[in-house]
């Protein structure tokens, strides 16, 4: 989604704005309350993250994961995930073979009122490498993009 930001508020600013491909136009002065409702707007409006959308399960190594239900096992046996976590290799799964930036981690995962860092998400995903990686220290299903985010590659 892409939101204009701009001091320009002339009607024909706007219109073109929006044809030129904006899906909001926002003009100064603004409030960083009203930022932040427009961007949860647009992100309901084109997210596909619903239920319809969602992926059900998944096998990743020898992980299999439930996403409906929540619940992962790894060769029939119980594996305990928080519900972060399931978010966070929903996320990824969705995304498989694509680079998935640690700040739309943040942003899907934790939205935007909360006070989570960056480091949060390379938290987490250490998480779910001692959980799926046969070695954690050199992970084969979740990589890091250096500088980026992570990548889901099995």
């Amino acid at each position: 989604p892409i939101i204009l930001l701009t001091a320009k508020g002339e009607e024909m600013d706007k219109v073109r704005g929006l044809e030129l491909g904006a899906d909001d136009y926002i003009t100064k002065p603004f409030s960083l309350s009203e930022l932040l409702a427009r961007i949860k707007a647009i992100l309901r409006r084109t997210d596909s993250d619903d239920e319809t959308g969602r992926i059900q399960t998944c096998t990743i190594g020898n992980l299999t994961v439930n996403f409906q239900s929540y619940e992962a096992t790894i060769d029939g046996k119980s594996v305990k995930m928080s519900t972060k976590e399931f978010d966070v290799l929903w996320l990824l799964m969705k995304r498989k073979h694509e680079v998935v930036h640690r700040d739309e981690i943040l942003l899907k995962v934790w939205n935007l009122n909360s006070y989570i860092t960056p480091r949060t998400v390379d938290n987490f995903v250490h998480k779910l490498r001692q959980k799926i990686e046969d070695d954690p220290a050199n992970p084969q299903n979740i990589v890091t993009i250096h500088g980026s985010g992570y990548k889901l590659i099995r």
